[in-house]
């Protein structure tokens, strides 16, 4: 998936594009932004790495990183929906997970969940990329948003 492929479904949509992260760090507005022209579909990311920055810039609830966990599906949801509520932007993609190395038998290395949310609501999931290394989990981790955010537009 390409971003300037994402880029042109969004522009011809008429639609501005947000990101909210953690576990890759801005690396899928980097990807997004690295496009030339993608100005006039890229609105804003936010790099949200700490509990107090999920919180802070995007809204997400207390009770919810305190039910589920920073890196769950709930909180994927809650950035995606935040990042579009504190945007232009009419599609917004949310990541957070384990890049490695570390994680548990309950939140394993390589898990990511993933929220997408758009003016008709949000959904998200969880893929598991397995202990393959952290830059290689960030990797697949923004190959993976930039194709739920064109399946988002279909």
């Amino acid at each position: 998936m390409s971003a300037a492929a994402l880029l042109d479904a969004a522009r011809a949509r008429g639609l501005m594009i947000a990101t909210a992260e953690s576990c890759t760090g801005g690396l899928i507005s980097a990807a997004l932004t690295a496009v030339p022209g993608s100005s006039d579909v890229v609105d804003r990311g936010f790099v949200t790495y700490s509990n107090a920055a999920k919180q802070e810039m995007l809204g997400v609830r207390a009770e919810t990183l305190e039910t589920y966990g920073a890196v769950s599906e709930e909180t994927a949801a809650e950035m995606a929906a935040g990042a579009l509520a504190r945007s232009a932007a009419g599609l917004a993609v949310a990541v957070t997970g384990i890049a490695g190395p570390g994680g548990s038998a309950h939140k394993p290395e390589g898990r990511v969940c993933f929220g997408i949310a758009t003016q008709t609501g949000t959904q998200s999931e969880t893929v598991d990329f397995g202990a393959i290394g952290r830059q290689e989990v960030r990797a697949a981790t923004v190959e993976h948003a930039l194709r739920m955010m064109m399946r988002a537009l279909a």
